[in-house]
């Protein structure tokens, strides 16, 4: 190739050192070609070369160049110097260095004839290029591998996967060198790869990501087109099936086998099952539900939420004396279904579960859940208020023992047989102080684990009449001086312990000593109260401010019970607008029928009897005896007679008049004023009197 380029700057260089005839133009002129100081053309060097010598990539010569050596070549330029040289006689050009075109495809160049003697030039610069010819020294390269895909198994033949991309540094204009042709080396023969355009396609129907899920391919990029001689570069892509719901639930077994104690309460789980989906994600998720079976009342379903498993609970209570086993059928079956697979289903799967009820020991059972029963109020110790029954339903049917938990009946109120349940009274009941009483009965099973249940008993004491009514109130009421005659002051009512029954009533009426009194009437209003009216007017505080009225009430019960109750009635000082000013506080106690007459008669006798005591206090004064007599009389007016002659004045020196003043002082002695001194003989009134001669006597010693 360096020949041939050479033998081109050679031709070029020859021809223009020779001159064209002049041809004649038009009118007879002469035309001259003009003169051409450089003839060019592009030069090219071969990339990658190896050789022992600087490859000759071109010469240079001018016309005026007579081959003297007076004339001087100089370079300039991309890599002038360095990687090309010039002769500077001969213009020919080196490359001294290894050319590569994926580095630098072109280098510009400037070309200069001088004189060799005075370096002016001979010649005005141009500029030339060197081009680096393209060799295929570079394979194609995948730049972003490797690659990861993915596609959904069970896709139709041709399915696009992804598309892979090699790039050549090699010149795409020159040759072959950088035309690339895509193949599959791994992964046959379920994908295979487009050779012009690198796209993956499946090549397999119905791949099945259960089956095999990852795929490791190898693509291969070639460039000459594929050909013989050609560089290669290969990328490795992975590729994924994602999943589908193509495969239903199914259960590992068809028949499962549980067991359940009765004596397990409800909520409690029997047992466990598991469809098993191969899908992933929402297209494996797997839901159960109870088709059939006699079980279905006894026993629920509920789903694992972590392990999505199928629990089975107890709904009921199980017996094993009255049932020994159950069967279920449950069905699993996917929440998620492709429509495009719908026509590989069913996507559900059954299985049945058969039950077996163990025996245990069980407490007894009461026949019923709670019992109910009335006893008459009052009635004696002892009576009968109803009979509870148990049994044991094992198959062992011990007897039972029963009793009543002393927390339930604290005041033991009922008894009740330990064997066949009676129960009973202990002591009569009020059913005023307490209407229902709510016991339990337990009863144990004699032998066994001595389990026990218990039952609720509630125990109505019925009413009986025994209670009198009385006023619901007790209020007072309050009345005018100068209230008007028929005017009604007050209705009452009454309450009663007792029930009611039916239509029954309350009826009123005055007490019989009362029944005729002037003042206050009663009306019995018929539907359990009563009216108070005023019978006459002219009421005066001042002459008596309180009245009491009997109200005797009736319950017309049976047997019927009465009393009778109190009105208070005060009267009480208003104004013209029956406004109420002031009431005493302090009444007389006077029947409420007590006449003027009567009142009047009564204040003479204590006017009579206050005149009669004035009259007792002057005569006891005019007598100068006292009027009352202290229980500690002075020593000095008790003087005692004997029968023996006194002494004269011996007998006042015998004793001190201090010591009659105060005998109990002169010993130091000081009487217990809470005990008081037995008298062993009777006093006689004759041998005791006061003596005031002699009293006169001791006074006018002591002066």
């Amino acid at each position: 190739m360096g020949d041939s380029m050479q033998c081109l700057c050679a031709y070029a260089g020859h021809t223009s050192m020779h001159r064209h005839r002049p041809r004649v133009g038009k009118e007879g002129q002469v035309l001259h070609r003009s003169k051409r100081g450089w003839v060019w053309n592009q030069f090219f060097v071969i990339e990658e070369y190896t050789g022992p010598d600087p490859v000759l990539v071109g010469r240079l010569h001018s016309d005026v160049d007579s081959g003297n050596g007076n004339i001087k070549y100089i370079l300039s330029g991309e890599g002038a110097g360095t990687i090309f040289v010039i002769d500077d006689k001969t213009g020919n050009i080196h490359a001294t260095k290894t050319l590569d075109r994926e580095e630098q495809a072109q280098y510009t160049l400037t070309a200069q004839a001088v004189d060799r003697d005075t370096n002016k030039p001979l010649e005005p610069p141009s500029e030339f290029i060197v081009k680096v010819q393209d060799i295929n020294d570079n394979p194609p390269e995948f730049l972003h591998g490797p690659y990861y895909a993915r596609v959904p198994e069970m896709s139709n033949v041709g399915t696009s996967v992804m598309q892979v991309t090699a790039t050549d540094a090699d010149d795409p204009t020159y040759g072959n060198s950088a035309r690339l042709v895509y193949s599959i080396l791994q992964g046959q023969p379920y994908f295979s790869v487009e050779p012009q355009t690198g796209i993956i396609r499946t090549a397999l129907p119905n791949m099945d990501r259960e089956a095999r899920q990852e795929y490791d391919v190898v693509i291969q990029a070639k460039d000459m087109g594929g050909h013989m001689g050609g560089l290669s570069g290969t990328t490795e892509v992975k590729i994924t099936l994602t999943d589908v719901n193509d495969n239903p639930p199914k259960f590992p077994q068809s028949v499962y086998s549980m067991s359940v104690s009765e004596d397990k309460v409800e909520g409690e789980e029997v047992g466990r099952l598991k469809a098993k989906d191969p899908d992933m994600g929402d297209n494996g998720l797997v839901n159960y539900r109870l088709t059939d079976g006699d079980g279905l009342g006894m026993f629920v379903l509920s789903t694992d939420s972590e392990t999505r498993e199928a629990i089975i609970k107890l709904k009921k209570r199980v017996d094993f004396e009255t049932k020994r086993s159950y069967t279920l059928k449950v069905e699993g079956y996917n929440v998620h279904v492709d429509p495009q697979y719908l026509a590989w289903g069913p996507y559900k799967d059954e299985a049945t579960i058969k039950i077996s009820v163990e025996d245990a020991d069980e407490p007894p059972v009461f026949v019923a859940p709670s019992y109910t029963f009335e006893v008459e109020e009052n009635a004696p110790a002892g009576t009968q208020v109803g009979r509870v029954h148990a049994k044991d339903t094992d198959i062992d049917n011990n007897p039972v023992r029963y009793m009543i938990p002393r927390y339930t009946d604290v005041e033991q109120f009922f008894s009740v047989n330990s064997e066949d349940g009676m129960i009973t009274t202990t002591r009569p009941l009020d059913r005023e102080t307490q209407a229902w009483h709510n016991i339990s009965v337990s009863a144990t099973e004699i032998g066994g684990h001595h389990q026990d249940t218990k039952v609720r008993v509630n125990i109505k004491v019925k009413d009986r009449n025994d209670n009198a009514p009385e006023f619901a109130t007790n209020n007072e009421v309050l009345m005018c001086e100068n209230v008007a005659p028929g005017k009604m002051i007050e209705t009452v009512s009454a309450v009663d312990k007792d029930e009611m029954a039916h239509r029954q009533h309350f009826t009123f009426s005055l007490a019989p000593e009362v029944a005729h009194n002037h003042n206050f009437s009663l009306k019995d209003n018929r539907d359990s109260t009563a009216s108070i009216y005023v019978l006459r007017q002219g009421f005066s505080r001042l002459t008596q401010d309180v009245y009491f009225l009997p109200v005797e009430i009736n319950d017309n019960g049976v047997p019927a019970m009465s009393s009778t109750s109190t009105l208070t009635v005060r009267v009480c000082s208003c104004d013209s607008k029956d406004t109420i000013l002031s009431c005493n506080v302090e009444p007389y106690v006077l029947p409420a029928g007590l006449s003027t007459g009567a009142l009047i008669a009564i204040l003479a006798c204590i006017v009579i009897l206050l005149v009669i005591v004035v009259l007792f206090v002057a005569l006891r004064r005019q007598k100068k005896e006292p009027l009352i007599v202290f229980e500690e009389e002075d020593i000095r007016e008790n003087i005692i007679t004997y029968d023996d002659e006194g002494g004269g004045e011996e007998d006042t020196e015998a004793f001190d008049i201090a010591t009659l003043q105060n005998p109990d002082g002169a010993n130091g002695f000081h009487p217990r004023k809470d005990m008081k001194p037995e008298l062993q003989f009777p006093l006689r009134p004759a041998s005791l009197h006061v003596c005031r001669e002699c009293a006169k006597r001791v006074v006018g010693y002591t002066r």
